[in-house]
């Protein structure tokens, strides 16, 4: 008798959301792919209540981390948040969209990715975007490697072009908060990308 374990099979995920692109969008933000859906806490980018991004967006905008934050409720307030966004013209998507889990983390290192984001149709839709922000190593990798460009320090950018436009990808530091960087520190990188990049962007007097 065979005592073998038999390797139980990984299914594939596949993408849960549609890309978030308003109107005007100016700058396109990346990351790799969504948490599992028992870590949301809405139904939005970034849901895990311990991610860190839209306190760093809170920080950015409105000097306060806690801003978007509904802390009673374990969640954040996803209408301030996509009314801040549309007004900014900030897109949100990922880098992919069929991944297998091989371990059963939220970590980028643990994701197998199935089927890379179409980055060209993405682009295509949003004609005024100058700016694309990669918010990981994994996005990082997928979208350099699609366009065949090097890659940014952390908290830098580089030119490149796409079709008949000249554009800036800017690399910054990952929101979760196993990326060994204080959310303070991690504010300081995005509000200087945002202040480069978004013609309304206006930080807060603290």
């Amino acid at each position: 008798m065979n005592s073998k374990p038999q390797e139980l099979e990984v299914s594939s995920e596949y993408h849960p959301l549609r890309p978030f692109l308003p109107q005007g969008c100016c700058l396109l933000m990346l990351g790799s792919f969504p948490p599992a859906r028992k870590r949301w806490a809405m139904e939005f980018f970034y849901p895990n209540f311990i991610n860190d991004m839209w306190r760093i967006f809170g920080i950015c905008f409105y000097g306060d981390k806690q801003h978007f934050v509904d802390e009673a409720n374990r969640t954040f307030r996803r209408q301030e948040i996509e009314q801040l966004l549309t007004e900014q013209g900030i897109g949100l998507f990922d880098t992919a969209t069929v991944i297998r889990r091989l371990k059963n983390t939220a970590s980028d290192k643990d994701l197998e990715v199935v089927q890379p984001t179409d980055l060209t149709a993405l682009l295509q839709q949003i004609p005024q975007c100058q700016a694309v922000c990669t918010t990981g190593q994994k996005a990082t990798d997928l979208f350099c490697a699609h366009f065949g460009i090097q890659q940014p320090q952390v908290g830098g950018s580089v030119e490149f072009i796409f079709q008949d436009r000249h554009m800036r990808h800017y690399r910054m530091p990952s929101s979760s908060r196993a990326y060994p960087m204080k959310v303070e520190r991690k504010a300081e990188a995005y509000r200087s990308m945002f202040a480069e990049v978004l013609p309304n962007f206006s930080p807060p007097i603290i």
